[in-house]
């Protein structure tokens, strides 16, 4: 396994949709792995294809705190949404910035599995936000499109800030 490069926003990377996987081979494994090694080590509890620059519709997700409940959703479609929550959401790609974004309560989700079966997942609360998070991320949005454009001018110049003191 090995650890991927996050993409930061605003890299226009995180834009670019992610194309349906085609046949869930090794190749989508390994990545599904060197994914789930990467945000474990970022720490996050979700990390999308897209974020890894690999443009593929891949998730992974592990909200447990004992990183012993991974989650892979491939190709992964929302069939069943309702409810509201405002949650404070943040962003491996973005990151130190945290803001309350609201999504659906509950999501069924639809998704293949490594093994190329397929699978209907349903979540509830930090689970539900964390699939519509990541899921977003596979259209090339990122959870600041839901923020006023005051803040994501804020967001932008902070994190140039940040990357300007790194170098």
């Amino acid at each position: 396994m090995a650890l991927l490069p996050i993409l930061k926003f605003p890299d226009p990377r995180l834009r670019k949709k992610a194309a349906l996987i085609a046949t869930v081979d090794d190749s989508i494994r390994k990545l599904a792995a060197d994914m789930a090694e990467t945000m474990y080590a970022a720490p996050g509890i979700g990390l999308a294809a897209t974020q890894v620059d690999a443009h593929k519709q891949l998730v992974v997700i592990d909200i447990s705190e004992d990183r012993s409940e991974l989650i892979t959703l491939i190709n992964p479609r929302i069939t069943e949404r309702d409810g509201e929550q405002v949650y404070e959401e943040g962003c491996l790609s973005v990151p130190g910035i945290y803001e309350k974004v609201t999504r659906a309560e509950h999501v069924k989700v639809r998704t293949l599995t490594l093994d190329g079966g397929e699978r209907e997942i349903e979540a509830h609360g930090l689970l539900a936000v964390c699939i519509q998070h990541e899921m977003d991320h596979l259209q090339g949005k990122v959870f600041v499109d839901y923020l006023s454009q005051l803040k994501q001018t804020r967001i932008r110049t902070r994190l140039a800030k940040q990357a300007r003191e790194t170098a």
